[in-house]
């Protein structure tokens, strides 16, 4: 097993890019708004992003290769995108946006293992 860790920025992150020759299957991907829950004015850390699969040479596209869209994660909380795995060939990202504000909350991890 193989772990990939980020922090997000306000700009498309390819946090998992499948290499020549492999492929991949994502078991688990989390993402986590760091900022403490306790620290000062917690309710103005919250932060939305967006996570992505894209194929070979295809572009991030809102319309076509989005799968989580603006999702908002206050100060503490923690996404998990565990129930489904996802199989990743030659080529193929994964990709993510966070929002101009306060992507840097954001620390995302990927768990995969090669197939």
């Amino acid at each position: 097993m193989a772990i990939e860790n980020a922090t997000l920025t306000d700009t498309q992150q390819d946090i998992l890019t499948v290499p020549a020759g492999k492929s991949y299957a994502i078991t688990n991907i989390l993402v986590c708004n760091t900022y403490s829950p306790n620290g000062a004015s917690p309710e103005a850390q919250s932060a939305n992003f967006d996570m992505h699969f894209l194929k070979d040479n295809q572009t991030l596209d809102n319309a076509r290769t989005c799968v989580v869209r603006e999702l908002e994660l206050p100060a503490g909380e923690t996404f998990t995108f565990d129930s489904e795995k996802i199989i990743l060939a030659e080529g193929e990202k994964l990709s993510f946006v966070g929002d101009d504000t306060n992507a840097a909350n954001l620390a995302v991890s990927v768990s995969y293992l090669e197939v």
